[in-house]
């Protein structure tokens, strides 16, 4: 029974988590399209038949669908969720600037970006809470082991060192010297650390380490030869919160595209990737450890769902505001065909990459340990 209502609790923290993190993405779209002077005729939580819904005062639909996966905004004068256009001539020319294709460019521009906008808003909301309340989480760039024989040890680190700058560059977190150690193999580095409460200058040269992709390429990059130090929390006062917020937002947004080119070029597995089952299980894994847990999750998923629309694939934002780019340097837009042709390849694209997810969903160790356990 245990087994079976730790289960249940995942589909419920994921809905919820998914839930907030769709809201204002739309909600982003909602109000900007507002604000441009565009009706808004639905607001949508999930896809499919509505559940339940109401109008309000300027007569949009508000409404909760069946298909929790998602939602969306209709605009006035769409044919659809995706914004094709509908074929209605009888509009008033009033009516017809309420439209949001008879927008000029750069308000159709601003009124897609605004979804993705506000899910990085919305993190950074999130994590400004959480710093001022409950603190930052990092782990800092604090020497705790020395491998013998490294370039970290001839250099004359020693344990207990807080590496403070290298090169220059201000180092807040042991993940920021990992990424510059890996990228300058056999390269003079000049690097500031605090020891004893005094700066101290050390000169170190990264030793050389060749990965091999799953591709059989080989990759050299750089290794120091130090081990990091246990997770901290620090908490900030309110405005400086905001400023940390934003650099988590930006460091998350980052971090996530250097995997996804690690993946691509095949120095990481792509199997690491995760599908709906995978973002259900760590969902209702943060909403059982408890409620700091669970925003910090649902600021991760924000930002992860504002970066992926902002990828230039039809149907998702990144794929209109592509579009908008051409239009711009064109002086019109692309034509039906072109437009048709590439959210079929967007589609496809989108489709191919939810099979491949699932696939490493269901083949994952967790769920092949879950089913035995649930069916012996």
């Amino acid at each position: 029974m245990d087994l079976i209502s730790g289960i249940l609790n995942y589909p419920v923290g994921f809905l919820f988590v998914l839930t907030v993190v769709v809201f204002v993405h739309e909600f982003g779209h909602y109000l900007v399209a507002r604000w441009c002077g565009v009706r808004v005729e639905v607001f949508s939580i999930g896809f499919g038949p509505e559940i339940f819904g109401w109008n309000d005062a300027r007569q949009t639909r508000w409404k909760v669908s069946w298909i929790p996966l998602g939602g969306y905004v209709k605009f006035f004068g769409d044919a659809d969720a995706a914004s094709q256009p509908d074929r209605d001539t009888e509009r008033t020319a009033e009516e017809q600037q309420q439209t949001f294709q008879a927008q000029p460019l750069w308000t159709r521009a601003a009124v897609v970006a605004a979804g993705p906008v506000a899910n990085f808003i919305a993190a950074v909301i999130i994590f400004s809470g959480l710093f001022v309340f409950v603190g930052q989480p990092f782990t800092p760039p604090v020497v705790d082991e020395i491998m013998p024989g490294t370039a970290a040890e001839k250099a004359g680190f020693e344990i207990g060192d807080r590496i403070v700058e290298i090169d220059g560059r201000a180092i807040m977190r042991f993940e920021e010297l990992q990424q510059i150690i890996m990228a300058a193999p056999g390269q003079r580095l000049d690097v500031r650390v605090l020891r004893h409460q005094k700066q101290l200058a050390l000169i170190v040269t990264p030793g050389t380490r060749v990965l091999e992709d799953r591709f059989g390429n080989q990759h050299s990059v750089g290794y120091l030869g130090v081990q990091r130090s246990a997770l901290e929390h620090i908490k900030h006062g309110p405005v400086s919160a905001v400023w940390y917020a934003t650099r988590e937002t930006y460091y998350f947004t980052v971090q996530t595209l250097q995997s996804l080119g690690q993946i691509i070029t095949g120095l990481r597995p792509a199997d690491e990737l995760s599908g709906p089952i995978g973002i259900i299980r760590m969902a209702g894994q943060a909403v059982q450890i408890g409620f700091s847990s669970m925003l910090h999750f649902t600021a991760i998923l924000s930002i992860s769902l504002g970066l992926i629309n902002l990828f230039p694939v039809p149907p998702l934002d990144g794929g209109h505001l592509l579009y908008y780019s051409f239009e711009a340097v064109r002086g019109r837009p692309l034509g039906d065909r072109a437009q048709d042709f590439g959210v079929g390849i967007g589609l496809a694209l989108v489709v191919m990459l939810m099979v491949f997810v699932t696939r490493n969903d269901l083949t994952a160790p967790w769920v092949l340990d879950l089913f035995a356990r649930l069916f012996s």
